[in-house]
């Protein structure tokens, strides 16, 4: 949990709408990661998570009722994950 904590301080562009980067939880940073992240982000936290654990979150947000993800995102990432999860 300490890496991401640091990972994700080291990326403020991602969160801008926050400061309080130890509050946030690992759904909410791979969410602002998958949105607004490049492909450098991703590669970085799926080292840091993994890929199985980015894709059980991912596959967890998509399914609720208000999904956050924007709909090419989401469509990339099923993809993605799909093939490589």
């Amino acid at each position: 949990m300490l890496l991401i904590k640091s990972f994700i301080k080291e990326r403020p562009y991602l969160v801008w709408y926050t400061k309080n980067y130890d509050n946030l939880s690992e759904e909410a940073i791979v969410e602002a990661v998958l949105n607004y992240g490049n492909f450098k982000d991703v590669k970085e936290i799926i080292n840091i998570l993994g890929i199985k654990r980015i894709a059980d979150i991912f596959r967890k947000k998509t399914t609720q009722k208000r999904c956050n993800f924007r709909p090419e995102i989401k469509n990339y990432f099923f993809l993605y994950f799909n093939k490589y999860a």
